[in-house]
């Protein structure tokens, strides 16, 4: 039994004869009439009571139609899953996103931008650090990733720069920094700063590591926050200030004052957008078209 010999059968049906259904399935009447005894012999029943007046269907022929309508319409439905699978417009997206730019503008419009094109498509945002993001990437259980990097070239994966950010400093609301902000970072010597982990980013903890380094500024670090919302409620707290990306000033934070620094200003700190090339998820593939064209627009 085949799905087209059911679409024979209940266009036959339907039309109430054989000449009928052949207009209707565009194939000659003898050859409709040899499928429909095909579809008898292959069931080993009658299916239709043969008379002068056309064809009336037996209680076998009755229970076929009915299964048979729910089998063509499941395999219509199926049909359309899978094409619209292939295409990436239903499907999911696993996307880890650096805690810092959770909030950042940019971002959502990207993911907003997703959404209106591919409205069926879900996202999985998982809110990483850069150096889990790496890992979960490398063994393929992220489709996606936002995060530092130090270039594009990272062996198994692709990367895209999304956009730029450079550091600002971090400051209690309450303390004398808000109200006088430093000019330098020399003014701050003798500040306790509060830190992160390397772990959690190296190539973000290398390259600010380094650009105090030109510039012979060894900040006295006195406590540690696991991600950049820890660190900012450690400096809301008055345990210290600290020196993070701007992106981090997106995020709604009472009791604290950002301020630019232009010693800071000059240290890049640009996001990247990053994915493993053998990833053959449709879905993932718009979302890197959508970033490429945002990128070039």
């Amino acid at each position: 039994m085949e799905f087209r010999q059911l679409h024979y059968f209940v266009a036959v049906v339907e039309e109430g004869s054989i000449s009928a259904a052949s207009r209707r399935v565009h194939i000659a009447q003898p050859a409709l009439t040899r499928q429909i005894r095909l579809l008898e012999e292959d069931l080993d029943t009658r299916l239709f009571d043969r008379h002068a007046r056309g064809m009336r269907l037996t209680v076998a022929g009755q229970a076929l139609y009915e299964e048979a309508q729910a089998l063509l319409d499941r395999r219509t439905r199926l049909r359309a899953r899978l094409a619209s699978l292939g295409q990436g417009v239903i499907g999911k997206v696993s996307l880890g996103v650096t805690v810092t730019h959770l909030w950042v503008p940019e971002v959502a419009g990207l993911l907003g931008r997703y959404r209106d094109r591919y409205p069926q498509v879900a996202f999985e945002v998982f809110p990483l650090l850069s150096g889990p993001q790496l890992e979960r990437l490398r063994e393929g259980s992220l489709d996606a990733g936002i995060l530092y990097l130090d270039g594009d070239g990272h062996p198994g994966l692709e990367a895209r720069r999304l956009q730029p950010d450079h550091l600002l400093l971090a400051v209690p609301e309450a303390s004398s920094w808000a109200s006088a902000p430093p000019a330098n970072l020399a003014e701050l010597s003798d500040a306790d700063f509060v830190w992160g982990f390397r772990s959690a980013s190296p190539v973000y903890y290398d390259r600010v590591q380094a650009h105090f380094q030109r510039l012979d500024f060894h900040p006295r670090v006195v406590q540690y926050g696991a991600d950049n919302i820890a660190i900012l409620s450690m400096v809301a707290a008055g345990l210290g200030i600290a020196i993070l990306p701007a992106a981090s000033s997106c995020h709604p934070m009472p009791g604290i004052r950002f301020l630019r620094l232009p010693e800071l200003d000059t240290c890049d700190m640009p996001l990247w957008f990053a994915w493993r090339p053998d990833n053959d998820s449709p879905a993932l593939h718009n979302l890197v078209e959508l970033v490429r064209e945002t990128a070039e627009g």
